[in-house]
């Protein structure tokens, strides 16, 4: 009964925004806007750039869904506007593009950065200890934003973050592991960061002289990779491996991690052998095989890896590399004695 009751609920929520899109599409379409071009593209850009989203405000503004879910219908709104409207007519669509949707886009983020804020405050004044920014990030974004936007969103935020913000150098506590100082994926990281490099100069050279916009499109699109490059690289250094509250946080930058229960590991064995990875047996590091391992954490059931862009997958079977790999498997068996 709940269930049909919440469906319900949905399709008024999301089923009368879109019919009003639907009927302004049609009047675009009719023989009726031929004739009056100009005062019912008016009418039909005030509707899709206010009226739907507004209506669409009040539908949620007692629910649970986050109130910045409005901006993809003023998004939706611009589109459809761009495409069913003659250009003469979109007078009040270009003056909404330039003075309204930026001010909008900017009180999002403002609003984001606000809400981080406080975020990274209460953990600190509760937890007393080093907040780790990915984290508060995910639970700050999970908050306001749908929950379908929340890792892309935040995968771009820390990229630049780690890449070009946070620079300070992180003093490591007593529960806490490194991974990347003897692994050589900063090294093969670094190489390849400097591949791209050399690259887009010797690409972007010869393809001016075939096609500049072909040109330019690749060398952004080079320099783009390579900014996700570096914002991964640094985001090792920041991110390390740790135990607290009887759990075991195994991160690898922000390209991987997951959380164990210490009452679920079967064992911790420290080992450098190659193993088969399938299903139930996968790595921490997003390079795979081209990483080796020196600990097998064995679960006594399934767990999930999560990996760039909110990609989940089931593991029981958990291969990693440790710096000090004698230490952190003592602390875990420490643990779990007591």
């Amino acid at each position: 009964m709940n269930k049909t009751l919440n469906l319900q609920k949905k399709l008024i929520i999301f089923g009368f925004p879109m019919l009003i899109i639907g009927l302004m599409v049609m009047v675009s379409k009719s023989t009726v806007f031929n004739k009056h071009p100009v005062s019912l593209s008016t009418g039909i850009t005030f509707d899709l750039l206010l009226t739907v989203p507004l209506i669409y405000f009040l539908l949620i503004r007692k629910t649970n869904i986050p109130k910045t879910t409005v901006v993809p219908f003023l998004i939706i709104g611009m589109v459809i506007c761009s495409v069913i409207l003659p250009a003469q007519n979109q007078h009040y669509l270009n003056l909404f593009k330039t003075w309204v949707f930026p001010i909008v886009e900017l009180s999002i983020v403002s609003y984001v950065m606000y809400n981080l804020s406080k975020a990274i405050k209460r953990y600190r004044l509760n937890k007393h200890e080093d907040i780790d920014f990915f984290t508060a990030l995910k639970n700050t974004c999970y908050e306001i934003l749908p929950k379908r936007l929340v890792i892309p969103i935040v995968t771009e935020i820390a990229v630049f973050y780690y890449g070009f913000i946070n620079w300070k150098k992180r003093k490591l506590n007593e529960n806490e592991f490194t991974y990347h100082k003897d692994s050589g994926t900063v090294a093969l990281l670094i190489v390849i960061i400097f591949i791209i490099a050399i690259e887009t100069i010797v690409l972007h050279v010869l393809l001016q002289k075939w096609n500049v916009t072909v040109a330019w499109g690749l060398t952004f699109l080079s320099i783009y990779s390579g900014i996700q490059l570096l914002g991964f690289l640094k985001s090792i250094y920041k991110r390390p491996i740790s135990i607290k509250n009887e759990k075991l946080f195994l991160r690898y930058g922000i390209m991987n991690e997951t959380i164990i229960d210490l009452k679920d590991i079967e064992s911790v064995e420290i080992s450098s052998k190659d193993i088969e990875l399938n299903k139930e047996t996968r790595k921490l590091s997003f390079l795979g095989e081209l990483e080796s391992h020196n600990v097998i954490i064995r679960l006594k059931e399934e767990n999930e890896l999560t990996g760039l862009y909110g990609i989940k997958r089931k593991y029981k079977n958990l291969a990693l590399h440790v710096d000090k790999k004698n230490e952190f498997r003592n602390q875990i068996n420490n643990a779990l004695q007591h």
